[in-house]
């Protein structure tokens, strides 16, 4: 049982769901608290994806049901819960891709806080709020001043996952939830998108989803691994690699020959 204080922000209660046969997650109960930096992981078919996707609204779980601040959130789209305060890299952070970086950034802050009509934002906003303050302290947070005025066909993939995560903090969410935001990505580049996201430890809930995990032991408070469904291990990050069962199902270590190689020596 956590003995963890803070408030509890997303909470999923038996959570499943089915593809034809395919169980793919199997009654998963998680919870994810206020400010806390948390990780899941899992080898491929692990069921991590799919319940990134029940948690942020892409899929309607079969049983189960999912919280956001105590109130049932299962059926609300994503769209609905980015309006209460869930932000999901990078499906609802789309860039424009003919537009320039600091029109991007733009439209993405006016699309959350003023409203207005994606074709009024296009041909009456962006000139006039370049300047805005938040969107110049966030090119330089994620140190974009030097490709603002580029178009975001022309940035590098470590560029445009630097914008990506941009639009989504300055959406303000109270949750950030980021789908393998390191994926493709060279090691600088890697490091480039932790040193802005650890910047926004203790002012977001934040939940990534990895498939390898060597580069983010260092950032998260705590990791979940799944394996075929389910969680199998949940906890700090040392603890929880040292777990059995993860070093059986994600390391695929033989614990047993293991033993008998320690008890034999």
């Amino acid at each position: 049982m956590s003995t963890d204080l803070r408030t509890e922000i997303i909470k999923a209660e038996g959570v499943t769901k089915r593809f034809g046969g395919l169980v793919a997650v199997d009654r998963v109960d998680y919870s994810l608290r206020e400010y806390e930096v948390a990780g899941i992981i899992g080898s491929n078919g692990a069921g991590k994806t799919t319940f990134f996707n029940l948690l942020t609204g892409y899929y309607v779980p079969d049983a189960g049901s999912i919280l956001y601040k105590g109130n049932d959130v299962t059926r609300m789209t994503p769209q609905e819960r980015v309006a209460i305060g869930m932000m999901r890299s990078f499906q609802l952070t789309s860039t424009f891709d003919n537009l320039s970086v600091v029109d991007n950034l733009v439209l993405s802050f006016f699309r959350a806080h003023r409203r207005s009509t994606l074709m009024h934002l296009v041909f009456n906003t962006c000139k006039r709020f370049r300047q805005e303050e938040k969107i110049l302290t966030i090119l330089e947070t994620f140190d974009l001043q030097d490709v603002r005025d580029r178009e975001v066909k022309h940035l590098s993939l470590g560029e445009k996952r630097r914008l990506e995560i941009a639009m989504a903090v300055l959406a303000e969410p109270e949750v950030l939830l980021l789908d393998e935001p390191l994926a493709g990505l060279a090691e600088s580049e890697i490091k480039g998108i932790l040193d802005v996201l650890r910047r926004h430890v203790g002012k977001q809930s934040i939940l990534i989803v990895e498939h390898k995990i060597s580069h983010v032991e260092d950032f998260l408070q705590r990791l979940t691994v799944m394996h075929e469904g389910r969680i199998i291990a949940d906890g700090g990050y040392e603890e929880t690699l040292r777990h059995p069962e993860v070093r059986r199902s994600y390391w695929q270590i033989d614990i047993e020959a293991e033993a008998g190689g320690s008890a034999g020596s």
